[in-house]
């Protein structure tokens, strides 16, 4: 029988800034960014079969709301900063022509919502039409776009390991998902560690037992 080896059989993770800033995605991990980063480092070491990165250009947005000194130096070895192999990787040239439409859509979709902004048929005040004014155009113009180099970071990295990503941002997921990248929304990503951890010592455990057999 051919000899099964699971060593360098690594499967590998892309986090988003997400899991761990926004408020109602950590809540599993943790109740502010440092303590949820900390706890799934912790979990990250437990499970060694796998492995997680994130862009330097997301760690440095991670940094900003983390404090990096009460999480224990060690850990970090469980989360590898990695940039894309942005000369190397190739995408399908209809994602251009699917990005450039989008944008024109979502350009023409602002400049409506400016024109009825300055026509104020309710005679509203300034202060209120700027209000409202600025939610729409977040709306129309940045929800469901990749729309930052962070984001296409993300995306480039997850493409190039074959990794699974995992984002709360439905830009990112969209995209990620038009170009085949696996993907998982960041609330159920705690149940998923705890199967990572199970799955790594059952990968051990039949690892010894062939070791002890040879």
């Amino acid at each position: 029988m051919e000899e099964v080896n699971f060593k360098n059989k690594k499967g590998a993770v892309v986090l988003d800034t997400s899991l761990f800033v926004n408020p109602d995605v950590r809540r599993s991990f943790g109740p502010n960014p440092t303590a949820a980063l900390e706890k799934f480092l912790l979990l990250a070491a437990q499970a060694t079969a796998f492995e997680f990165y994130m862009p330097p250009s997301i760690f440095n947005e991670l940094s900003n709301f983390i404090e990096q000194e009460k999480i224990p130096g060690e850990l970090f070895v469980y989360l590898h900063q990695k940039s894309p192999k942005k000369y190397e990787l190739t995408t399908p040239a209809y994602l251009l022509y699917e990005l450039v439409e989008d944008i024109r859509e979502r350009i023409n979709k602002g400049l409506r919502l400016a024109e009825r902004a300055a026509r104020n048929p309710e005679g509203r005040a300034l202060d209120e039409i700027v209000q409202d004014l600025r939610r729409k155009y977040r709306e129309a113009l940045r929800e469901g776009i990749i729309d930052s180099k962070e984001d296409v970071d993300l995306i480039l990295l997850a493409m190039e390991l074959d990794a699974l990503l995992v984002s709360a941002d439905q830009g990112i997921i969209k995209w990620a998902d038009k170009l085949g990248i696996k993907w998982l929304v960041p609330e159920k990503f705690k149940q998923y560690m705890d199967g990572l951890i199970k799955k790594t010592k059952c990968l051990s455990f039949v690892e010894e037992e062939g070791e002890a057999a040879g």
